[in-house]
């Protein structure tokens, strides 16, 4: 378990180093004389179709709906395994990453919030600045070395992970367009199959990866977004081993990991953070969009996070790991304000079905929050920690 957690650590900083050359190079490419390429590639109409059932979309959706569902598998594998045999078992590990997530997605919701009131189209990106990436967080931590205490990186892993399940929510209750009853209907059919799947114990991964193809394409059409389907598909997947096969929620995480990490978020930021700056002044900054969601990743998750936790402790609700002290914790708020890409995500589903045309581009305030937080949170942890000797690891 301890090996299989160290991998897990590697391959999310190998993930957050790619997923910044990806932004980076989107970038150049967005700003150079390819630029027509760039915007032809994501406008590229991709149709799939099967008898009556047709599927047209451009490009950048078929990766924002359709390779993101797999991310989403990804998270949901990943909270079943923590809550039944990882961290998230242990409730005494729990309280901290939980409540200061709460502050991470409430106080940056409530910056964007005040800055953009009054204006019903900017309010839609509320939910924008309220989420961390655990890639690039991690990404961030692998540069101070082995210094960084055990403990601060799980209570950072704790902390993203309840920041995603928050983000699911707020996905279902709030980005959803208008529903089609027969098509969630027919996703509805899905879970009563995969519960019997599951009961009967079935470890073929085929069976539920067939009903969960299934349940997404009906999903996509009822007017839920798509990925959610890749969540609910996880917690049918049975987790324990049996005589004859390994754990099916293990060999499953293991297969997609790699493939989403080196892959699919590498691709999907490539494809939505291309961003031209031709005519960007600090006006265009300011505008109350980007700034509020450049305001809440930044100032939210550092006041959001450390203030509901000092909360917490001084309330005896929890306690702080004995290897973490005050500092770490603030350095380590600073870092989840890194929110690039669930909040590339959300920011997405706000705003790509206003059909206005927006005087704003809030890719913007993210990139600029999230540089702020990486490189402020990295000088704190860099100070706090250069009197802290090495961690030794085993298996070096």
């Amino acid at each position: 378990m301890l090996n299989a957690w160290r991998n897990f650590l590697k391959l999310e900083t190998a993930s957050g180093i790619l997923l910044v050359g990806a932004a980076v190079f989107a970038m150049i490419i967005a700003n150079s004389p390819v630029r027509g390429f760039y915007e032809s590639l994501i406008d590229l109409p991709v149709l799939v179709q099967v008898g009556a059932l047709n599927i047209s979309k451009p490009l950048l959706l078929w990766i924002n709906d359709g390779l993101m569902a797999l991310f989403f598998l990804v998270i949901g594998l990943e909270l079943k395994r923590e809550i039944i045999e990882g961290q998230l078992s242990d409730l005494r590990r729990v309280v901290l990453p939980a409540v200061g997530a709460v502050g991470g997605m409430a106080t940056p919701a409530l910056i964007y919030i005040a800055v953009n009131w009054g204006d019903d189209v900017a309010l839609q990106g509320w939910a924008i600045p309220a989420a961390t990436d655990i890639a690039f967080a991690l990404a961030i931590l692998a540069l101070l070395g082995k210094r960084v205490p055990v403990s601060l990186r799980v209570f950072l892993v704790s902390l993203a992970i309840f920041d995603d399940v928050g983000a699911i929510v707020i996905i279902a209750l709030f980005y959803t367009n208008e529903l089609s009853l027969e098509a969630l209907a027919g996703a509805a059919v899905c879970l009563p199959v995969l519960y019997a799947l599951n009961r009967r114990g079935v470890v073929e991964k085929a069976p539920y990866l067939l009903m969960g193809l299934v349940m997404w394409v009906a999903v996509l059409k009822s007017g839920v977004h798509a990925t959610l389907a890749g969540v609910i598909l996880a917690f049918f997947i049975p987790i324990r081993n049996t005589e004859e096969a390994p754990s099916p929620l293990h060999e499953m995480e293991h297969d997609l990991h790699t493939a989403v990490a080196f892959g699919i978020l590498p691709l999907f930021a490539f494809m939505n953070a291309g961003i031209s700056l031709d005519g960007v002044s600090w006006e265009y900054l300011l505008h109350p969009v980007p700034f509020g969601i450049a305001a809440g990743l930044f100032i939210g998750n550092q006041i959001g996070i450390f203030s509901l936790c000092w909360l917490a402790v001084r309330l005896g609700l929890t306690r702080l790991p004995e290897d973490m002290n005050w500092i770490h914790m603030y350095g380590t708020s600073l870092v989840c304000g890194v929110g690039f890409t669930m909040s590339l995500f959300i920011g997405s589903l706000a705003f790509e079905s206003t059909g206005v045309n927006l005087l704003f581009d809030e890719r913007l305030g993210i990139i600029v929050g999230s540089l702020l937080s990486a490189v402020c949170g990295y000088f704190v942890l860099r100070l706090s920690l250069s009197n802290v000797s090495p961690v030794v690891d085993p298996s070096d």
